[in-house]
Order: structure tokens, then sequence, then C-alpha cells
């Protein structure tokens, strides 16, 4: 099975910013990481399975590449991520609150509380794109839970 560029951009181009800016945590370098990401699925002329192979694998090497650009010299001459929050939308105030937390998680937790929360991806799955054991990917989901808690409950006592 294979999709076009504009019809795999258009089902989860979406996706793929979202999971890219996870990692990143400014639009210009999810941007490139996205795409980056279907000039490669472009070449590459790959068949998938199914559209659920073309996702996990579209998920997968932009979270690659987003990670790849994170960790690069250039990163570290970037935009804050903070200076975006007023340009993303939010249906409530509370949604806004929990992605600033979620994005101050170590790399290693927002990727899978991303993958499983926004994504809804199973954790047998975020273990495959990840290329994880799914013991490791409990073990994140877990402690990166843990840690949201305690942010959420500090910035609640903190307003009473």
């Amino acid at each position: 099975m294979r999709l076009s560029v504009d019809e795999a951009f258009q089902k989860y181009g979406d996706r793929a910013f979202s999971a890219a800016f996870s990692v990143c945590r400014n639009r210009m370098d999810a941007d490139d990481a996205v795409q980056d990401t279907f000039i490669k699925y472009d070449s590459l002329g790959m068949d998938y399975e199914s559209e659920e192979h073309i996702r996990a694998w579209l998920l997968r090497v932009v979270v690659n590449r987003a990670k790849d650009i994170a960790g690069s010299f250039w990163r570290r001459n970037k935009v804050a991520w903070e200076e975006y929050m007023d340009e993303l939308p939010f249906e409530e105030p509370e949604d806004s609150r929990l992605f600033e937390a979620v994005m101050r998680l170590p790399d290693k937790y927002r990727v899978v509380i991303h993958l499983f929360y926004y994504e809804e991806y199973a954790v047998g799955e975020i273990a495959e794109i990840l290329r994880l054991r799914e013991g490791t990917v409990k073990s994140r989901l877990n402690r990166g839970r843990k840690l949201l808690k305690n942010m959420l409950k500090e910035e609640w006592d903190d307003d009473e």
C-alpha cells in the first residue's frame, strides 16, 4: 500500500508536526523535521502493509529526525517553545496548562506521553515506533505521569 505524499501529508501532517514539536519544542525545527520526513517518504517509494504502518513509520521517522535536530548545535540558537504558546490553539485554558507541563518534561518522558495520550498509541506500538522495550515505555509513562502530577499539583497549590 502506498499513499501519495499529498494524501499522507493531509492525513498525518498535523500529527507528525505535533510529535516533532514535542521533541524540538519550537515551530521551525518541528517544521524542518516534518519536511525532511515527508521528503524521505516520497524519495524511498516504499510499499507499506497498511495505513497504520504508514502512520507509524512517519511518526518514527519524524521523532528520530526531530531528535537529530534537537541535538544539533543550531538548536541552541533557536527561539524557545514558550514564545509560541500564544499561537497554539487550545479549546480550554486547562489544555494550555497541561500542554505546558508536558513540554517541561524531560525528552524521554515527553515523547512517550505525547504518543500515548495525544496520538493514542498503545504501549506496544510506542515500543515499536521508538524501538524500545514495552517495559521501558511503561516505566517512562509511569514516571512521566508522576512528574506531571507533581507539576500540576504545585501549580494548583500556587493558585490557591
